[in-house]
């Protein structure tokens, strides 16, 4: 179906599936790039040292950050605006737009101040420059991609882009597995940043297929200025979520040693492909919840449910297997990070919690509580991280699951608030 430019995208209703069918659709897509990356790290661990693979997961982590930040509330706004009704096109232009400018300026200005204050783990070669900004940038532009499909009822067509880009970034580490053992950090990074060019524009041929709409980036302040006031607040509160997790393998590869990254990274990335069920069971509860604030009570709950037992099913999974799974990277990972990730993986429900009061708060224009909790829990959990770091990546694990708990313990509280103050209001 086609139209006329500023409705390129058919109306929201005609191509919503149900919001079950796109939960599942993103929570198997997500599984599909976690188990592509886990065996990418599998590849690249036997390919070079650990100290280049710690650098590898550092650069990796650098990234995600300036995607996290690159990306300014955009998905958020694109799923509020087009809940809304306004013209998806228009929205997806202006979204594009931003987050494709914002992403080379924040991946160029960490470049130069790594470069600056960390010149002995910094990489001067023109082919991690030039990887890095590039997985900055389709980085950014994957995660606006991904919330447009969820307000687009598409959901489910992350799948694909996902098992594309893992199998392109896992075959390219063997490539050069195969070659050359000993790869230095900046080929590995090359190796990843093909994976997520690839999930970039899949995704776009994916919109154009779909919903009939052409990427045509604007940066137009008509269209910008009111994207960016909806969702620099989102923004706000998603860094409260992710940061934690991204900048922990950073302030270990330079503040402890790369090895240290390279013990926490997969055993933090494997729990979040469990963590990744109440993430994106969030962001359809969040979604339904702007359509139509009167079923947030019943989606919220249904959400939780389906966050815990997806995500239960994998921690569970995570905590008999972690050393058969983690010796696939060699002993030394499986003996330093098994106990890492069975702590890590029972934090699943309190997660999951923490990630309903979050979507709750989104739906019920509550930004500021939320992210008050969320800088103050997360300033403890890396703190907490940090100071058990001297004993290994078990006890950091037990030192965050302690503080996640609490926190979701408080966040738990707040939740069964809101939605006892909805339900009343809806009476």
């Amino acid at each position: 179906m086609k139209a006329k430019r500023g409705t390129a995208v058919p109306d929201a209703p005609a191509v919503r599936h149900s919001a079950l069918r796109s939960s599942l659709g993103l929570v198997v897509a997500k599984a599909a790039q976690t188990g592509a990356g886990f065996a990418f790290w599998i590849v690249a661990a036997r390919a070079t040292s650990d100290r280049e693979v710690g650098l590898t997961t550092a650069a990796v982590s650098a990234v995600m950050i300036c995607t996290q930040l690159a990306v300014l509330g955009a998905g958020s706004a694109v799923i509020v605006s087009v809940g809304r009704g306004e013209p998806p096109a228009r929205v997806l232009d202006a979204a594009f737009g931003i987050v494709g400018v914002a992403g080379t300026g924040l991946a160029l200005g960490y470049l130069v101040l790594q470069s600056a204050i960390a010149p002995d783990t910094a990489s001067a070669s023109v082919l991690f420059w030039a990887t890095f900004l590039v997985a900055a940038v389709t980085g950014t532009l994957v995660i606006v991609l991904d919330q447009a499909l969820v307000a687009l009822g598409r959901g489910a067509s992350a799948t694909l882009r996902y098992a594309l880009g893992g199998g392109v970034a896992l075959g390219a580490a063997a490539l050069v597995a195969w070659r050359a053992h000993g790869a230095p950090a900046d080929v590995l990074m090359a190796c990843w940043t093909l994976g997520t060019t690839v999930a970039c524009v899949v995704g776009a041929v994916q919109l154009r297929r779909l919903v009939g709409y052409r990427p045509r980036p604007s940066l137009r302040r008509a269209r910008g200025g009111p994207l960016l006031a909806l969702g620099i607040p989102h923004q706000l509160l998603t860094l409260t979520e992710r940061a934690p997790g991204l900048v922990l393998p950073l302030l270990l590869a330079h503040m402890v040693a790369p090895e240290a990254a390279a013990y926490w990274y997969p055993a933090w990335m494997m729990a979040w492909a469990a963590y990744t069920a109440p993430v994106l069971m969030g962001i359809v509860q969040f979604s339904e919840g702007v359509r139509d604030a009167d079923r947030l009570v019943s989606t919220t709950w249904a959400s939780l449910r389906w966050s815990i037992a997806l995500g239960g099913l994998a921690a569970a999974i995570l905590v008999l297997l972690a050393h058969p799974l983690l010796s696939l990277l060699g002993e030394r990972y499986a003996d330093s990070s098994a106990g890492a990730l069975r702590w890590l993986a029972a934090g699943l429900v309190p997660y999951a919690v923490l990630q309903a009061y979050n979507a709750a708060c989104r739906a019920r224009g509550r930004y500021a509580e939320a992210i008050v909790m969320g800088v103050t829990l997360g300033v403890a959990l890396c703190a907490a991280a940090l100071s058990a770091a001297d004993r290994g990546a078990s006890a950091m694990a037990l030192a965050w699951l302690v503080v996640l708990s609490i926190g979701a313990a408080a966040a738990g509280f707040r939740l069964v608030t809101i939605l006892r103050r909805v339900t009343q209001d809806a009476r």
